[in-house]
C-alpha cells in the first residue's frame, strides 16, 4: 500500500509559475510509473505528466515545455514544476502511482490561474 499526498497548490496570475509536490509514504523506486493527472470542473481527468522508474517522461502536448515532472527517489517525492502557467491550467492535480497493476491516487491539490 501506497498513501500519496499533494501539496503546493494556490493561486496564481497568468505566466506565473508553481512547483507541485508528491509525498509517498514508502519507497517510489519501485513504483513503474509515477505521473500528474488534472481535472478541471466539468471536464474529464487528463494525463499531465509521467515519470518512469527509468526516469523516461511523457508530456501531455498542452503542457510541453511549461511543465517539467521529476522525482527524488531518496525523498520519496514526485514534482511537478508548472511555468508559464495559463487559465486554462487551472484544475485540481492530482498524484499518481502505479505498481504491478495497482493504481494509487492522492486526493489533489488545487491550482487556479487568475487574474
Amino acid at each position: 500500500q501506497v498513501q500519496l499526498v499533494e501539496s503546493g497548490g494556490g493561486l496564481v496570475q497568468p505566466g506565473g509559475s508553481l512547483r507541485l509536490s508528491c509525498a509517498a509514504s514508502r519507497s517510489i523506486s519501485a513504483l513503474e510509473i509515477m505521473a500528474w493527472y488534472r481535472q478541471a470542473p466539468g471536464k474529464q481527468r487528463e494525463l499531465v505528466a509521467s515519470i518512469t522508474n527509468g526516469a523516461n517522461t511523457n508530456y501531455a502536448d498542452s503542457v510541453k515545455g511549461r511543465f517539467t515532472i521529476s522525482k527524488d527517489n531518496a525523498k520519496n517525492m514526485v514534482y511537478l514544476q508548472m511555468n508559464s502557467l495559463r487559465p486554462e491550467d487551472t484544475a485540481d492535480y492530482l498524484c499518481y502511482g502505479y505498481y504491478r497493476g495497482t493504481t494509487y491516487a492522492g486526493q489533489g491539490t488545487q491550482v487556479i490561474v487568475s487574474s
